[in-house]
């Protein structure tokens, strides 16, 4: 009979192991950490993808996010992200009639973003519970520093202080970023994510070009650059004119050829040849980037057990 009690007394301990083991996993995990990294794709005057087919010119990025669920099947979230977008004439579609320009940029910015998430499975679980594999579609607004620059003679120069077009853009601009996801368990505590992420954006200087052509602020580059490059800014006309026909056999902008490069259309328009961008004022340029990260949650285990390890260690019991 004794014996007998003993087994119990052994199973009953196993079973109560086992139970709070199991139940260590049933929280709900309202907060979480992300971080990913991918692919950046630029669209705006020095790219264009959907009309010409010009192949995927791809840069880098780098993100970090705070997630809180808020209800069964949505969660807000706060992301901040480093990005390097650029764009260049040079691979261009000969259709486009953009390679004669030779204009290139490079931006390296920083966003921050609020977004809204909407997904098909519910989130609102037990961290045991949660489902192996959830769609989520996601939309919202946020902010990203504005800093396209050139190379000139071997530097990178920040375009936006010289005002090529005469316009003095912001340095700051705001974005609505929108876009799919889709997340897969990975443990208990962590999710692997899959995501894209379109930036729409209300301004068409990312890429420091906008107007169709030089014709309204020409005069403006010839007296920042002089006769000779003597001017105050000659690296403004020089960064606005890249085209090898309107140079002279040093590279340098060939003064007399773009002063008398004008002339009037049949309509009597004062027009001058060399271009710059659309000239659309309602498109916009916008970035897409591709990422995979990993996601972590904040659940009670986390902290009892691995942030808290060493005070249980002093008070000689553990949780596990």
């Amino acid at each position: 009979m004794k014996r007998l009690l003993f087994i119990f007394f052994i199973l009953f301990l196993s079973w109560e192991s086992y139970a709070q083991s199991f139940y260590r996993f049933r929280f709900e995990e309202a907060w979480s950490v992300g971080m990913g990294g991918g692919v950046t794709q630029y669209f705006g005057e020095l790219y264009s993808l959907w009309k010409y087919e010009e192949g995927i010119q791809p840069d880098f990025n780098f993100s970090a996010n705070v997630r809180r669920t808020i209800g069964t099947k949505t969660r807000l979230r706060l992301e901040g992200s480093f990005i390097q977008m650029s764009g260049q004439d040079p691979p261009a579609d000969p259709r486009s009639l953009r390679t004669p320009r030779n204009l290139h940029f490079r931006a390296r910015n920083f966003e921050a973003a609020f977004l809204f998430e909407y997904h098909y499975k519910p989130v609102k679980l037990n961290n045991i519970t949660r489902h192996f594999l959830n769609w989520y579609i996601f939309a919202g607004v946020g902010a990203s520093t504005n800093t396209p620059k050139a190379q000139l003679d071997g530097d990178w120069v920040s375009l936006r202080p010289l005002a090529l077009e005469g316009k003095e853009y912001p340095g700051v601009i705001v974005v609505f970023p929108m876009g799919l996801g889709m997340k897969y368990k990975l443990n208990v505590y962590t999710d692997l994510f899959l995501e894209g992420n379109y930036r729409f954006t209300l301004t068409d200087y990312m890429d420091d070009i906008s107007a169709f052509n030089i014709k309204d602020f020409y005069q403006d580059l010839l007296e920042s650059y002089g006769d000779f490059g003597e001017g105050l800014m000659p690296e403004r006309l020089r960064l606005a004119v890249r085209n090898p026909d309107w140079l002279d056999d040093s590279g340098m902008p060939d003064v007399e050829k773009i002063r008398n490069g004008t002339y009037f259309d049949k309509h009597g328009n004062f027009q001058h040849r060399i271009r710059r961008g659309s000239g659309l004022k309602h498109r916009y340029d916008g970035y897409f980037t591709l990422n995979v990260g990993v996601e972590i949650y904040f659940s009670r285990d986390i902290w009892e057990n691995w942030l808290r390890r060493g005070r249980t260690r002093q008070r000689g019991w553990r949780f596990w």
